[in-house]
């Protein structure tokens, strides 16, 4: 917000999407290859992908058609709203799952997040339409948080001195 602004709200919800899947791509593709050429890491990738998510949510709460600027107050009022309402979701499923999480692999978590991109694209080229499965906005949420466990992991390996 510091250094743009809300210039992001002349996006649409599309290619918020397109934007969360290059950076998941990008994690992938480092991740296969072994190596990188640009010297940023993975872990901002992950952080992009949650802040990308959360303004996909606020897109989706506001109206893409306005390009209106958001105050800082209101963005990042916005921005903690969704973020708890991630977080209260992640416990939830947390409390349900057992933390299995945990047992997961950066490599898993990174496709997941990729499949769930692939299944909001299909509902955005079908006008939002679904006929069972979940809204665009819960695979949000579940991008945020599938993103936040990589985050989590890579800094316990870090710690521990492990790669990936």
């Amino acid at each position: 917000m510091k250094d743009y602004g809300t210039a992001w709200r002349i996006l649409r919800t599309p290619s918020l999407t397109d934007q969360i899947y290059i950076k998941a791509e990008r994690i992938r593709s480092i991740d296969h290859k072994g190596l990188q050429k640009i010297k940023e890491g993975i872990e901002p990738e992950f952080t992009g992908i949650i802040n990308y998510s959360v303004m996909a949510l606020i897109q989706l709460e506001l109206g893409e058609e306005s390009s209106t600027p958001l105050e800082m107050y209101d963005a990042e009022r916005l921005y903690d709203k969704y973020i708890k309402k991630a977080k209260d979701l992640m416990t939830d499923k947390n409390h349900d799952y057992g933390e299995a999480w945990r047992n997961m692999r950066v490599s898993s978590l990174t496709d997941i997040i990729l499949m769930k991109l692939l299944r909001i694209k299909q509902i955005e080229d079908h006008k939002g339409l679904t006929f069972v499965s979940e809204g665009v906005d819960a695979n949000y949420y579940d991008i945020i948080n599938y993103a936040a466990f990589a985050l989590i992991k890579l800094l316990e390996n870090n710690e521990k001195g492990i790669k990936g």
